[in-house]
Order: C-alpha cells, then structure tokens, then sequence
C-alpha cells in the first residue's frame, strides 16, 4: 500500500460535504454527504439510476460538482487529484480492452500509460495482478476470447497494478453468471483483507449482503441512509411475537402497553414495539414482565427487526435485485 504519510491522520477513506452535481434543471447528486471509513468495505447500493455512478465520476474527477466538497484519502478533490489518484484503483462503467491483445498486453499498455508506475517491475506486477484476479491459465488468449468475468476480473488487474489505498468498483458484478460473480465476491474479500478500503457500487442486494461491512444507500440523487451492515437493520421498525396459547390475554396486555396494532394467528400474537433506540417504547424484558404478571402462558418471546430488503424498499420505495 502506499505510504501512509500521503494521508491525513484518521481521516475518512472519503468524506464529502453535500455533494450536488447537476446536469441543466436536473439535479443527478443531491446534497450527499458520505463518510467511508478506513479499511472499510463500504455498499453503496440504490436503484439503478438513483445517482451512484455520477457520485462515483465526480469523486474521481472525472466530472464536476456543482456543489459541496469531495475529499478522498484525506485530500481534496479534484484539486488534489495528482496526489490522490495514483492511490486509488477504479473500475467505473466496466472495462475497456484492446480485443486483439492477450490480458498481459493489455495491462502492459494500461501500465505504460500510468507515470508513476516503474517500467523495470512492470512484467514482476503484471503477472503478480493477473495471478491475484485467477487468470494466469488465460494469460496466453487474446480478451476478445475471454468471457464477461473474465473481463470484469482484468479490469480489477489493472486498478491493482500498482499499490492501492482504495478501491473504487462500479457494478463489479454486473452482467456476470453465478460463479463469475462468486469469483469477483471472492477477490473483494481478498482486497480488503490486505488493508485497503473497499467502494462498491451495486443495485445487488445479496452482492452488499456478502462483502460490505457498511452500507449507504441512495435514492433519486439523495443519500437517504448510511451505517455499518450489522446496525442497518435494527434502525428500522421492531415487532413482537408472542408464542401462547392465551392470545386473546396476551394482545390485551401489548394494547395496554402501547404496542401498535396486536394481530392474533391462532397461538402467536404480533405487535409493533416501536422503533430501535426511540424513548417511550417499553423494553422487551418489561413486554415478558407483563405478560407474565397478567398469568399469559409464553411458550415463546421474540422482538424481530425488518430484514434487509424491508429497509431498502421502506427507504427507497423501489425493490431490489436480490439474486444470489
């Protein structure tokens, strides 16, 4: 990786301050302020069109904010990009090759292209990326011959072909089949295992599932919510399940406790406890407590959150991909 002494001390992997990017009278970037930690693996999932991929072009450089402010490894961009770029390795709208060329040749040109890539290591890391991504049996065929995943694992050869800081992945499995995209999962893991931050964009909900350790999400240009995958869902609404064979009782005593809406199904009661961290919601031990006060039998006692999906389409209005 590169040195850390580039970075600023602590700093965020990338921080922006109400980004705003707009194109004429419609507004692409609304106001999003991300914050990427260091060594994360970071989703940045939302619908298809919702704005990831203008973030992601405004972060790098390659488009202008109208607005806000953008830093990336701890500087500020894009009038930093000289610094920062050659720390960051991007995939963005999927790759570009020569179809002509064998993958090696290719990244030789990719490399040459790069300035502060040394040219006496270049066939040492050359094979060294084609080697990480799994494609040194195909090093010998020309790209034209290589499969979607194939390609998508060469253009993630060359952002790794010199030592990067962050990675930045646009749709890294987008169009591949099952073990094509098992394999990009895989070298994720990998990548971010060996210290550096991980930004993945995705419309994929089992592809943020399996990798991120933090997730934001984006809809119609806003960042509408963003935290670590293990806390995501308990933000949204709890419910109760009660286990009884006094259900009548049992949905009495959850009214009279202020729990919403108390559904009877035969021997299991369900009401809304509220949402996580709001004042005023009883706790569940003080649900049981009651319960058990009021002589309700309790065969069983649950609070369970929205999964995942739930909270995507409650803040998005949109369903999600959810193919594995």
């Amino acid at each position: 990786m590169a040195s850390p002494a580039t970075s600023t001390p602590g700093s965020p992997a990338i921080e922006t301050r109400s980004l705003t990017k707009r194109y004429g009278s419609q507004v692409a970037v609304d106001a999003v302020d991300l914050l990427v930690p260091r060594g994360a693996v970071y989703g940045f999932l939302g619908p298809n069109g919702s704005g990831k991929t203008t973030t992601i072009r405004v972060l790098l450089g390659l488009a202008g904010a109208s607005g806000g402010e953008a830093d990336v490894l701890g500087e500020p961009m894009p009038t930093r990009a000289r610094s920062v770029l050659p720390r960051v390795g991007a995939l963005v709208e999927g790759p570009a090759f020569y179809p002509f060329l064998s993958g090696p040749a290719n990244l030789a040109r990719f490399d040459a292209a790069d300035r502060d890539a040394p040219v006496r290591t270049r066939r040492r890391r050359i094979a060294d990326a084609i080697e990480r991504v799994g494609l040194t049996n195909a090093a010998g065929k020309r790209v034209r011959a290589y499969s979607l995943g194939m390609k998508q694992r060469l253009g993630i050869a060359a952002a790794l072909l010199m030592p990067r800081e962050l990675l930045v992945l646009d749709e890294p499995t987008n169009g591949l089949d099952p073990q094509g995209t098992r394999e990009v999962r895989a070298l994720v893991r990998s990548i971010a295992a060996d210290g550096a931050t991980v930004f993945v964009s995705s419309h994929l909900l089992a592809e943020v599932e399996q990798i991120c350790s933090h997730i934001g999400v984006m809809s119609a240009g806003r960042l509408v919510a963003q935290g670590t995958l293990e806390s995501f869902g308990s933000q949204g609404e709890a419910r109760v399940r009660v286990d009884t064979p006094d259900a009548g009782a049992a949905a009495g005593v959850l009214a009279r406790l202020g729990l919403a809406q108390p559904r009877e199904e035969a021997d299991v009661v369900h009401a809304t406890l509220g949402v996580n961290g709001v004042n005023g919601a009883p706790a569940a031990e003080d649900v049981v407590a009651a319960l058990v006060a009021a002589e309700v039998r309790v065969r069983g006692f649950a609070v369970e959150y929205a999964s995942l999906e739930d909270r995507f389409v409650e803040l998005t209005g949109e369903g999600f991909e959810v193919v594995r």
